[in-house]
């Protein structure tokens, strides 16, 4: 997961690419960096792990000068890359997961190319997004090549002495946006970048676009593809509330997540009701606008210093980030019944060891667990998220209750039977709390507004989207359990 960021002025673009940057960094706790292309290429990256992008970067802005420029905030790789091509230097920065990394980047060695940066024992995949570029006769014919090439999702910004060119995802799992503000220009995975920085929406890229910004405006290089997979997890979790995608807002979504599991949920009696801080608290307040129970906040984040708990590599650090970031206030927690919503159970520890047993701590009453997403089942295969198949609570439940991997899980992702009931079951006694009930896909779906065909549910579903060359359905519960 990374969040990607460019600019284009006719006078120097540094504050606003700076700040724009700046903007992504709820999706990447890694690495930050820039590029700007003045009379020359200027880039810096720095880790961003022990400190946050503000401070590692404000020197180098004030002394990066150019008229356009590439950031990157990122969960895994460092970006920027430069390269050196036949058809003249660039800069690149990239979202999303390339999944066949290792084939392609030893058919290029075999071909006798070199690989610079490795992250943690692999190929930067945004330097192998880079070289596969390379290979084309042009830059638009290859970035088109390898979008063929590749297995999973790869939106990137790229910069060269001819602009910045932005070119968005064959099956648009990863949005790209066009900002204006008068002759400046920007793009960027999150709308929330505009509107302090005086940038209006200009347009959405539509998957497989390529537009090519500079000084001289806007041009489209490659017209879009005619489908549409954009990933629902945006809205429910990683997405920033005041962003937009396809026109949706993300807080609005939220809200309307939280009324339809309120609407479901007719049968409990409870005193507050609350959402984990940040992603879960419009969720929370939907619930609580549909129920007529009041909003409160017994868990509250405490914000300078740490991220999101989801996106750090580690387990160690994920767990050190949820233990530290939320304080509980026993006024408001002892003796109450409290609804919880959260944003989705993807491993369940933090939940239920940082979240759940602060609140038994703190004197809770009851509490009922109400995520705004299915029971994730299946690792995502288009951005960076969990990786492994054994670390989802569902499948630990699902193993436990049949002693083994399965690979035919269709009964669990059936709301309606024994076996989909038994799991939710599972994981209520596992988290140990008073009740849990999960989103239906439908009422999910219905929240964002779009057709279910345009929005991509794999990890609650396992059905790959349409025209997607990247999983073999006959396949996935073999890759998954590997």
């Amino acid at each position: 997961m990374s969040g990607i960021f460019g600019a284009v002025s006719e006078k120097d673009c540094t504050e606003v690419l700076f700040f724009g940057t700046d903007y992504h960094s709820h999706l990447g706790t890694e690495y930050g960096g820039m590029a700007v292309l003045g009379d020359d290429f200027v880039r810096q990256i720095h880790s961003i792990s022990q400190s946050q992008f503000k401070s590692k970067f404000y020197e180098d802005y004030k002394r990066m000068k150019g008229t356009k420029g590439i950031g990157a905030i990122s969960a895994f790789d460092e970006q920027p890359i430069y390269l050196q091509s036949k058809f003249g230097p660039f800069c690149i920065v990239t979202n999303g997961l390339i999944e066949n990394a290792e084939e392609l980047a030893e058919r290029l060695l075999n071909k006798g190319i070199s690989f610079s940066e490795v992250s943690k024992g692999t190929v930067n995949t945004t330097e192998l997004a880079a070289k596969l570029i390379s290979q084309g006769e042009n830059i638009i014919d290859g970035i088109e090549r390898m979008f063929e090439d590749i297995v999973g999702s790869c939106s990137l910004l790229l910069l060269s002495k001819d602009g910045v060119y932005a070119a968005r995802d064959r099956l648009g799992y990863t949005p790209l946006v066009i900002g204006r503000r008068q002759n400046e220009w920007a793009v960027t995975s999150e709308t929330s970048a505009f509107p302090n920085l005086g940038l209006e929406v200009e347009r959405y890229l539509q998957p497989g676009e390529i537009v090519l910004i500079n000084e001289g405006g806007l041009v489209q290089k490659k017209q879009a593809q005619d489908t549409e997979q954009i990933c629902a997890f945006l809205w429910i979790y990683t997405g920033f509330p005041a962003s937009s995608y396809e026109g949706i807002n993300v807080e609005q979504v939220r809200e309307r997540c939280g009324r339809l599991l309120a609407k479901r949920d007719r049968d409990i009696e409870v005193d507050i009701v609350s959402g984990v801080p940040d992603s879960g608290t419009g969720h929370a307040l939907g619930y609580a606008i549909e129920s007529a129970k009041p909003f409160k906040r017994p868990l509250v984040k405490y914000t300078p210093g740490y991220g999101r708990s989801y996106t750090p590599p580690s387990q160690e650090s994920r767990d050190l980030i949820a233990k530290l970031k939320l304080i509980p206030i026993k006024e408001i927690i002892d003796g109450n019944r409290i609804v919880v919503c959260e944003d989705s159970i993807v491993r369940g520890t933090q939940l239920k060891n940082f979240t759940v047993k602060k609140l038994w701590d703190a004197g809770a009453r009851q509490i009922h667990i109400r995520p705004a997403c299915p029971p994730l089942m299946f690792p995502c295969k288009f951005n960076l998220s969990t990786r492994s198949i054994n670390e989802l609570a569902a499948r630990k439940a699902i193993r436990s209750l049949e002693g083994r991997d399965i690979e035919d899980v269709s009964k669990y992702l059936d709301e309606s039977t024994d076996e989909y009931k038994r799991m939710v079951e599972w994981i209520t006694k596992d988290l140990e709390v008073s009740s849990l009930r999960y989103q239906k896909v439908g009422d999910m779906v219905d929240a964002i507004g779009l057709p279910k065909k345009k929005l991509c549910l794999y990890c609650w579903t396992g059905e790959c989207p349409e025209k997607c060359n990247s999983i073999k359905k006959d396949k996935q519960a073999e890759t998954a359990i590997k």
